[in-house]
């Protein structure tokens, strides 16, 4: 993707017009059907902006955290995160950190909580927000007893196992940016550019 472009969009006048082009940058995959959640971080006064934009998308978000004029935001794909928190190991792994058969408005709840308190207390982000990010959560896992270091591969995640799979997908997530990009340049909206979940082989083993 050309430098100038982004550039350009980074530094728009148009605040409403930047806020788009970013969460196009950054939340690609999302909107390509092949990621189950991202997150960003947006200013808090454009924040009912998200209404409008992803109105009719089928995409949901929830502001997390807040300070300083600036909001941590996770978008999500309701059913498929439902369906992801649900599988048997990543319900045994959030267990750990008080995510006791909640449902997921209350599980959002909660990770909202946590992370509120660890950077109050100046301790980073809760680790499990991985996995509602949608990463692998041996992937996680792997971060977390590895304190970071000795990954497999670097992409969108630190990979502690099945690199391969995962360096086809970060492939496909920079051909998801670079389509999502060229279609809001061409004017389409985010309905338009939004598609329906694919097929993610690290989510549907």
């Amino acid at each position: 993707m050309p430098a100038e472009v982004l550039s350009y969009f980074l530094k728009h006048k148009d605040i409403k017009m930047k806020l788009k082009f970013q969460i196009v940058l950054q939340c690609a995959p999302l909107l390509k059907g092949l990621k189950i959640s991202c997150s960003i971080t947006m200013d808090s006064v454009l924040y009912y902006e998200l209404e409008h934009i992803f109105g009719g998308t089928g995409i949901l978000y929830r502001k997390l955290t807040e300070d300083g004029g600036r909001c941590f935001v996770l978008f999500y794909r309701e059913e498929e995160l439902c369906e992801y928190l649900k599988r048997p190991e990543v319900r045994k792994f959030i267990r750990k950190f008080g995510y006791e058969d909640m449902d997921l408005k209350n599980m959002i709840s909660r990770l909202s909580y946590r992370i509120s308190l660890l950077l109050a207390n100046h301790m980073g982000f809760p680790h499990e927000i991985g996995v509602f990010l949608g990463y692998p959560v041996e992937d996680v896992r792997g971060f977390i007893e590895n304190q970071g270091q000795k990954y497999l591969l670097l992409g969108y995640w630190k990979v502690y196992s099945n690199p391969v799979a995962a360096k086809v997908l970060f492939i496909q997530y920079d051909q998801a940016k670079t389509s999502a990009v060229n279609e809001f340049l061409t004017g389409k909206s985010m309905r338009e550019i939004v598609q329906n979940p694919l097929t993610n082989p690290l989510l549907h083993a």
